[in-house]
């Protein structure tokens, strides 16, 4: 039986997803195996990454700063929409996509009780509009709740002449855009088809 602060550590890290207890245990003995200066700037790190990172006011990913660096030195008229700020992370593997993101935070799923109001769709519409844009990416995750929702949303901007694309089924369906790899999105933004048509 271990000492209850190995516990206590090796429970924190099982708090994390897809960590299991083999690999919480390997993370808490190499936290206690290492030096304590170590520990500390990962303890450090943890709580000011807690303390200092918050949401863009202008499309919703991670950021220390009120707008983002990707909102104020890109493109805004061109918007890749996605469902989460890890969506924006995966998506910046594409090193020639040049254009901003929309956080939606979630997709529509009647299931789950979340419709279009849920959503940042209001918030996606007034940037279209102030920012003349010229081509939403729809970026949504390859399944029932992303395919709907990215339907939804070229449906609602068809009348506003704003041309409605999504990323190519190089993703399989029912994946995760964030485990894609970087040719895979690389490739599903390149094909991309017009959902206008």
């Amino acid at each position: 039986m271990q000492d209850d602060v190995i516990e206590k550590l090796i429970e924190q890290f099982r708090t994390l997803p897809g960590v299991g207890y083999k690999t919480a245990q390997r993370y808490a003995f190499s936290i206690i195996e290492g030096k304590e200066e170590r520990a500390k700037r990962f303890a450090d790190a943890i709580v000011e990454a807690k303390q200092k990172i918050g949401f863009c006011k202008i499309c919703g990913n991670f950021t220390d700063k009120e707008i983002c660096p990707i909102c104020q030195s890109r493109n805004r008229k061109i918007i890749c929409v996605v469902k989460e700020p890890k969506d924006v992370l995966a998506m910046e593997k594409v090193k020639n996509y040049n254009g901003v993101y929309h956080v939606l935070f979630g997709t529509i799923s009647p299931l789950e009780h979340r419709g279009p109001n849920d959503i940042r769709i209001k918030e996606l519409l007034k940037r279209i509009q102030d920012d003349n844009v010229e081509e939403v990416i729809m970026a949504t995750n390859p399944d029932v709740e992303g395919d709907a929702t990215a339907m939804y949303i070229a449906k609602i901007l068809k009348p506003l002449g704003v041309k409605v694309t999504r990323i190519a089924q190089g993703i399989s369906m029912g994946s995760d855009l964030e485990y894609a790899d970087e040719v895979t999105l690389a490739k599903a933004l390149e094909a991309r088809r017009d959902m206008n048509a």
